[in-house]
């Protein structure tokens, strides 16, 4: 297939892109790279995947230097003809939209971002897929749309109309947006909320990095909740497994959890870094931050019913494998902050 990967320079993109070409696919990755965290980071995974920074211009295709099927352009999902013109002429057979302005907390700071982005971006994937004739649309919605539901665990059929952070809001009006076009154009449109993802080129403003970070270079790391949270931590190989899968076998219109369906709680989760690090981190106890949930917990059985799907990474082999990269990666450097 030729796909076209949105937010390909990010943690979950970058993992995907990689895996649709080292099977064969043709791909065209898609990135603002924006400043949001460390853009190093972000070129790094680029160049992972053979493309230069120097050579990125706005709205430039670029050819990779490594898989001689993957080109790369640097376009802001709210530039409609940008896009139109790339649609176009690529003749996408497949598009999997993972592009977004990330983050809960900083949708608390900067709200106009995610409409842009979100909102505004996701408007014109769902536009140049209507009409450049697309019919397989696979994108990232977030367990963050779960908000203040208490059942556990996180089932799809659960009420998602309590969102309690604008980054929820605006990942619930994409699975709204997508049913729409799914149900007037016949776009096959599939929704993959994710649950905490680690790993390998995991982004530094997501806890496991700053954990790390901080663990390593003997700082005291914020333990919100007073450690009374759990995260249904899910590693980036049985992530990009189930985004594949979802890909080859595109649906009408479905929304999955995508997750590890077994939360950890935060201090587990932290203890385990510190065997891996093998340093004792030094803990502040802080109330929960706005915008924040206590506990995620995935219920992945549609996905296990309709593609087989079996997430298998445990904790201590994924956190082991994420600390020799971040050791790796990070030895020439000062830390990611």
């Amino acid at each position: 297939m030729k796909i076209l990967v949105t937010g390909t320079a990010g943690f979950i993109g970058f993992h995907l892109t990689k895996k649709l070409l080292e099977r064969g696919d043709k791909v065209v990755g898609l990135d603002n790279i924006n400043d949001y965290y460390d853009v190093n980071l972000k070129y790094a995974r680029l160049n992972e995947l053979g493309i230069d920074k120097n050579e990125i211009k706005e709205n430039k295709l670029i050819q990779s230097s490594i898989f001689s099927q993957h080109k790369f352009i640097k376009i802001n999902l709210e530039d409609k003809e940008a896009m139109n013109k790339l649609f176009e002429n690529e003749k996408f057979d497949a598009v999997c939209n993972l592009a977004a302005q990330a983050g809960v907390r900083y949708s608390l700071e900067n709200p106009h971002a995610y409409i842009q982005s979100n909102v505004v971006g996701f408007m014109n994937i769902l536009e140049s897929c209507r009409n450049y004739d697309v019919k397989n649309l696979s994108y990232a919605s977030s367990s963050s749309v779960y908000g203040l539901n208490k059942s556990q665990p996180f089932k799809t059929t659960d009420k998602t109309d309590t969102p309690i952070s604008l980054y929820a809001a605006t990942k619930k009006s994409n699975e709204l947006m997508a049913h729409t076009y799914s149900h007037l154009y016949g776009i096959k449109t599939t929704g993959l909320r994710f649950f905490t993802v680690y790993g390998p080129w995991g982004r530094p403003d997501m806890a496991p990095m700053i954990f790390a970070d901080a663990i390593t270079n003997n700082r005291p790391i914020k333990v919100f909740n007073h450690g009374n949270m759990s995260r249904d931590f899910t590693y980036i190989d049985d992530i990009v497994d189930g985004i594949i899968k979802v890909i080859d076998n595109p649906t009408d219109y479905k929304v999955y959890n995508i997750g590890n369906n077994a939360p950890v709680s935060l201090m587990e989760f932290i203890k385990t870094l510190e065997n891996s690090i093998g340093k004792e981190a030094q803990k502040n106890f802080m109330p929960i931050q706005d915008g924040d949930v206590e506990s995620t917990y995935a219920d992945v059985s549609d996905l296990v019913n309709d593609f087989n799907y079996k997430p298998n990474t445990k904790l201590s082999k994924g956190i082991a494998t994420f600390i020799k990269w971040y050791k790796s990666y990070y030895s020439q450097k000062e830390g990611i902050l």
